[in-house]
This record gives structure tokens, sequence and C-alpha cells, in this order.
């Protein structure tokens, strides 16, 4: 009902926005993430909840070849490390070992047969990782350790807050912090030139064909999202709501400031 009283076939900056605004930093994690298919190992991509890490990488995987990559993606890290591990092995289709050892060597000759046999790499995506068991940080170089350290079998992107750079730069995971070819930050768009192309770019693409913001109104949004789209996206579709209520087709800085305070 919302959408269709503004004429939309998305809410701006929401969950179904296959395009993403782009300024340089996703085109530098896309030539990233394509540099670690090509050569494997680990990156570390880091930014404020909210920011579009996650956006940005789903956005990514889709443009892979399935056939010649298979991506596994986890965001459930509030576990022990036993659980990520069989919980890697049912993604591939493996019934979890119930000792590390044996579960390690299950999942290790799997990945050996997808990459030698099906040809098919793998890439394992760990969101939330700032909340992964400090044992998972000092197993992780291991687990990656093929025929001797002489090949690399698989890529993993390591995905969180930026305290995670915080964590990995510690002294035990050295040998972790040696392993890792990148580290990307996303960083909130507080400019607001930035932010206004940010907003611009989002009603354009959700089928916006009036303008719905003041300039007063697109510099409150940016003061009270802290310039992460995601909570941004939330107060337009919060004021889309209270609009359609009162049957106006745009929002005026009021129901913007009276959205903004429901969701405190």
């Amino acid at each position: 009902m919302v959408l269709e009283h503004f004429g939309m076939k998305q809410f701006p900056l929401g969950k179904g926005n296959k395009e993403l605004w782009d300024d340089g930093v996703l085109l530098r994690l896309g030539e990233r993430f394509q540099w670690l298919l090509e050569s494997p190992g680990i990156g570390v991509l880091t930014g404020e909840a909210g920011v579009g890490k996650t956006a940005a990488l789903r956005q990514l995987t889709t443009g892979i070849n399935p056939h010649r990559y298979k991506v596994i993606y986890l965001a459930e890290t509030d576990f022990g490390r036993l659980d990520l591990y069989r919980g890697l092995a049912i993604s591939l289709d493996l019934e979890p070992a119930y000792r590390r050892a044996q579960l390690w060597r299950d999942l290790k000759q799997r990945i050996e047969e997808l990459k030698k046999g099906a040809k098919q790499q793998l890439v394992w995506i760990i969101d939330e990782s700032q909340n992964l068991p400090t044992e998972f940080f000092r197993d992780l170089p291991a687990f990656l350790n093929f025929a001797f350290d002489s090949r690399d079998m698989m890529t993993v992107w390591l995905v969180g807050h930026p305290y995670l750079n915080t964590i990995l730069n510690r002294a035990p995971y050295a040998s972790l912090a040696s392993r890792i070819q990148c580290r990307i930050q996303i960083e909130p768009i507080n400019e607001r030139d930035r932010f206004q192309s940010l907003i611009d770019h989002a009603m354009k693409h959700a089928g916006c064909s009036h303008t719905l913001l003041s300039d007063s109104g697109v510099e409150l949004l940016r003061s009270a999202s802290m310039g992460l789209p995601r909570h941004a996206g939330r107060i337009i579709k919060g004021a889309m709501q209270l609009a359609t209520q009162q049957g106006i087709n745009h929002l005026p800085d009021e129901l913007l400031q009276q959205t903004i305070e429901e969701l405190r």
C-alpha cells in the first residue's frame, strides 16, 4: 500500500535494492574480491553496522560463476569453534564428525575434492566476525594449511565491525594476520554532497518520480542516520508509512523528525 501510494517499486535503501550507490569504494572492493578469487587467501571487510558491508558482498557474489565457485555465507558466529566447522561441513553436504581432528580431515578432503574434481573453489564468507571465538582465530591458519602450506585451496572473507581489525592485530593471531591479503573498510557517508548523491540514487532506483525530501529534510536524515544507509532507509520507510496514513505524497521535515523519535 505504501509503495503504491508513492508509485515506487521498492523502498529507497531497502533490502530489495540491487543497484548499490558507489563513489569508488565498492569498485575497489570488487577488484579485491576478484583478486581473491584468482589468488585464494583471506580478505577482511570492516565497517559500522548498517554501512552496507553485507549488501556489497551479496551483490558481488551474485555475479560470480557458480560452476567455478561455491559460496558459503555464515552469519551465526557467536558459537564455539566446533559449531562453526560443523556448520561448514553441513553446507558441504558432510556428516559432521564428533571429534575435531576427524572433522578437519573430512572438511579439508572435501575442499580438495571440490577444487580438483569439480573444479570448484570454496568461498567462505563469515559475517559478524568480531564475535568469533578466540580459538577460531588461532585455528584458522592451520585449517588453511594444505600440502605443507604449498597450495591455497579456498578464499575466506572475515566481515565485521571495525573492532575486528583490533582483534586481528593482536600478537596471538600474528599467523592469521600474515595470511590476510587485503583489508578494506567502508566508512559512513557523512559528507553532505556524497549523502545527497546516495539519496538521489536510492530514490531513482526505487522508482520515485518526484521530490520527496527538502534540502533541510536530507540534512536532517543525514544527521540522524549518521551517514549509515541502513539507518537512513529505516527512517525513510517509517516516514513514508506516516505520509501514506496522512494522504500526502512527500516527506515533510516534521514527519522525518517524528519517525526519528519513534526509532530511537
